[in-house]
């Protein structure tokens, strides 16, 4: 369960996202985007988009089965120009499809919580990651809220295991048993994983028997686990333990 209500994340969708349409409408559309590698922000504005009016279709539907975005109609502009624009559109299309569901009502996901509810909380994250790209694309420190960033924690271990292209190469680390550690040295809070067949995480645990253990702030850690950061980044995180551990599990979870 998200530690956002539902409003608060629709709220947090709206407010990510305008932040994120007044970057690209100042931004060259051609701009290369490191963190995500043969893309460009046009690229990265046509993902979005798409991945808002895939999930506005499926709330509206109410989904029961998967539909594929490539399935959805997306009325994406000529000009990688309008973009932005477009983006916005998408972003409005899909809130207010959100904001007059009920997000207890069931609905197919691809993740663990197969409700209304998971899909506002899934694009918040979607939204989170991806303005990290546009701001590290552009050289500026992304900055993310504490509360956001600790529920974007949660939010992706607890759909780790539904997503087979990860669940597989983790359950392939051969180090049954083995633990690792993030604690946010900004809020106290902490993740412990425990590798297995797949992996089991918990939080708020003092546990000192993790193999590898990572102290950074709360935003950091997020933008470490989604392959945004570096872990050698000394400024940013402190790495003890079994770095090699991290590395492999850092490289098995990556999206």
């Amino acid at each position: 369960m998200s530690r956002l209500t539902y409003e608060q994340l629709c709220d947090a969708v709206e407010a990510v996202d305008a932040r994120f349409v007044d970057l690209l409408a100042g931004a060259d559309p051609r701009t290369p985007v490191p963190t995500c590698p043969g893309w460009t922000l046009a690229d990265l504005a046509e993902h979005h988009g798409t991945t808002h009016r895939w999930m506005e279709q499926l709330v509206r539907c109410r989904a029961t089965e998967r539909v594929w975005s490539r399935d959805v109609p997306l009325d994406l502009p000529r000009e990688a120009t309008a973009y932005p624009a477009w983006l916005a559109e998408s972003v409005a299309l899909s809130l207010r499809t959100f904001r007059s569901a009920d997000p207890d009502a069931p609905n197919w996901t691809h993740g663990a919580d197969q409700h209304v509810r998971f899909y506002p909380r899934r694009l918040l994250f979607e939204a989170v990651v991806h303005l990290a790209d546009a701001e590290l694309a552009l050289g500026r420190l992304p900055r993310i809220a504490s509360g956001i960033a600790a529920d974007g924690i949660d939010e992706f271990l607890e759909n780790l295991a539904y997503y087979p292209w990860i669940a597989e190469p983790v359950s392939r680390l051969n180090r049954d048993g083995e633990r690792l550690a993030f604690w946010a040295i900004d809020t106290g809070d902490a993740w412990l994983i425990t590798l297995g067949a797949g992996c089991t995480w918990e939080t708020g645990l003092a546990d000192t028997r993790a193999a590898v253990t990572v102290r950074g702030t709360c935003g950091d850690l997020l933008l470490l686990v989604y392959g945004r950061l570096p872990p050698g980044d000394s400024g940013r995180f402190r790495v003890t333990g079994d770095e090699e551990l991290l590395g492999r599990w850092l490289g098995a979870t990556a999206l």
